[in-house]
């Protein structure tokens, strides 16, 4: 599991951050990748990286700015012409099927595969399959904003191998049924408890992926125990007015609330174009102030989310 930051800027592209998006990259859990917004030109951005437009397969919007949306049209048509032919599922606050087909539409783009639209309204559970959870919560925002988090279900536990073979158990079929939890009779007669020989599962990985937003209570729920929270961060120290007025957060607000809820790893993103590299320095230095393992992200990261971080 991954996370390969694709824009990082807030607002309009600038010269070394363009505007948001990130792929939560699921190829070793799914063979899939996650897109979380897109703004303009992600498509340009997914050129200079490994990712194939014809493995993300959803789609999650945090709201309808034009710098977390505007990149889709020429991303859904690409996508269609270099042999992306799968359903691809798109999750948004309403308004969003709206856009995407008012778009297509207007400029005759015809697809080659179906879109899924899930419009968002209220809290709740979007999505539960054999690996994940997700859970959309509304943020705080000039327009409806909601947070993402994706919970990764357990993992089964470990067969132990060498115990079986300490007990003269050969390999083979016998090893897959075990690991299933069956009994099994052995050739020789015993009888053999899979149960007994698989470990513990081991708890899955929990990512939280917020929208733009003022402070706001939901973001502890979305966020606690994360192993990764990415958070905005288009304001800076001692400006908590501004952020207020302007609907958005600053790092020092973002880094309280990674240390309050127990989160692993605060990822900045939306970094204002008034922060230059030097000035986005300090923004990292100063929340690492308050939560130590804060990193203010840049276009092109690519962040591992090993298990048990």
């Amino acid at each position: 599991m991954e996370l390969e930051f694709l824009g990082t800027g807030a607002g309009t592209p600038g010269k070394f951050r363009n505007v948001t998006s990130v792929a939560l990259k699921l190829l070793d859990e799914t063979n899939d990748v996650w897109l979380f917004d897109c703004g303009e030109a992600t498509q340009h951005q997914i050129l200079r990286t490994n990712l194939r437009p014809r493995k993300i397969d959803k789609i999650f919007i945090t709201h309808l700015h034009g710098d977390h949306i505007f990149g889709l049209p020429g991303f859904l048509s690409s996508r269609s012409f270099q042999g992306g032919d799968g359903k691809l599922t798109i999750y948004g606050p309403r308004g969003i099927k709206d856009f995407v087909l008012t778009s297509l539409k207007i400029s005759d783009t015809r697809l080659g595969y179906k879109i899924d639209f899930h419009e968002l309204d209220n809290d709740g559970e979007i999505l539960n399959n054999d690996k994940f959870i997700v859970r959309a919560e509304k943020l705080d925002h000039r327009i409806l904003s909601f947070g993402y988090r994706i919970e990764e279900k357990a993992h089964q536990g470990e067969l132990q191998v060498e115990k079986l073979k300490e007990m003269n158990i050969p390999s083979g079929p016998v090893y897959g049924r075990l690991k299933r939890g069956e009994t099994v009779t052995l050739q020789d007669g015993r009888i053999i408890n899979g149960k007994d020989f698989v470990g513990k599962p081991q708890s899955g990985r929990i990512v939280t992926i917020l929208g733009d937003t003022r402070r706001i209570d939901s973001i502890e729920s979305l966020a606690k125990d994360a192993d990764v929270l990415v958070h905005e961060s288009t304001f800076g120290k001692n400006e908590g007015k501004l952020a207020r007025n302007y609907y958005h957060s600053t790092n020092m607000q973002a880094a309280s609330v990674a240390k309050k809820v127990h989160v692993k790893e605060l990822l900045l993103t939306h970094i204002s174009a008034r922060y230059t590299a030097k000035m986005a320095k300090e923004l990292e230095r100063d929340a690492k102030q308050v939560f130590a393992n804060t990193k203010v992200v840049k276009d092109f990261d690519v962040i591992n989310i090993p298990m048990g971080k």
